[in-house]
């Protein structure tokens, strides 16, 4: 089964050293980057299926990105580049403990927009599933795009995975996150979240509650996942906690997105079979814990 993922594929340029601030980086090193695009990859090199639906500029960088989305085996069947945008760089350093930040400049969610919008319901009809995150929930545009999409996703039977993955800087509050995300969670195959997004989208503290509230706002599987300490697996009759692995830790940007990769090719190879997930978590862990390694997301 092949997974549509709706979202941005960027260029991440990375200071490759912890500092405080950019005022202190040196050096930057380009890395291929976005979210959406990065579990795509994840998916292609785990032996899955995936397509991504969105953009880029058409310039050097844009043809930089779509040739390694190429190589990786992604299906570039519904992305396209741009004339007139910007394709997105993102200037990344981490500090001691790995934590990235970012100051990104260019058109990205606008050229995925542009990219792929009259021919995005048409896109998932075309693919067995469909994966989506929250950076295109943000501006009106693209989230009426994405909620159309999910939207037709459910009423064809495809299986739906959400990951929230928030970055809180581009909303205007967490409230207004945490709102968003609400809304998508019913119906959903699969809802993968980090500890403090599960906190953040139902108001408990501890994991268990959480999934447990997230599983009460209609997902049909719930993966929270803990850094370190590995993550847990809840549904109906399905439960699986996978302990962590020590890793150094690098940069941890890639960790979320390798870790939904993994899993996007486990359960395509079983048509969404749901004790695929629960095979699959303690590889799914290894392979963020391998991702927080590296540099780049993926390399």
């Amino acid at each position: 089964m092949r997974t549509l993922c709706l979202g941005e594929a960027i260029v991440d340029l990375v200071c490759e050293r912890p500092v405080a601030s950019v005022a202190e980086a040196d050096r930057f090193t380009a890395h291929f980057g976005g979210a959406t695009a990065n579990v795509a990859v994840a998916c292609a090199r785990a032996g899955g299926a995936a397509a991504l639906a969105g953009g880029a500029g058409d310039d050097v960088w844009g043809e930089w990105l779509r040739e390694r989305l190429e190589a990786e085996g992604v299906d570039l069947g519904w992305f396209r580049l741009v004339g007139g945008l910007r394709t997105p760089v993102a200037f990344v350093t981490v500090d001691d403990d790995g934590e990235p930040s970012f100051s990104i400049y260019g058109d990205g969610i606008e050229a995925t927009v542009e990219a792929v919008g009259p021919r995005l319901l048409d896109a998932v009809e075309a693919n067995d599933a469909f994966f989506f995150a929250s950076n295109t929930l943000v501006g009106e545009r693209e989230r009426a795009l994405t909620l159309a999409a999910r939207e037709r996703a459910l009423e064809l039977g495809r299986p739906v995975v959400f990951d929230p993955n928030l970055r809180l800087a581009r909303w205007t509050s967490p409230a207004a996150a945490a709102g968003e995300v609400r809304g998508c969670l019913d119906g959903a195959f699969l809802v993968k979240c980090n500890g403090h997004e599960a906190a953040l989208i139902t108001g408990e503290d501890e994991p268990e509650a959480a999934a447990a509230g997230l599983l009460a706002a209609g997902a049909r599987h719930v993966i929270v996942t803990l850094g370190g300490q590995g993550a847990i697996l809840r549904a109906r009759g399905m439960r699986r906690d996978v302990p962590g692995v020590r890793a150094p830790v690098v940069n941890t940007t890639g960790a979320g997105d390798a870790f939904v990769g993994l899993l996007l090719a486990r359960l395509g190879a079983t048509d969404f079979y749901p004790p695929a997930l629960a095979a699959g978590l303690a590889d799914a862990v290894a392979s963020a814990a391998e991702a927080v390694g590296r540099w780049g997301a993926l390399e």
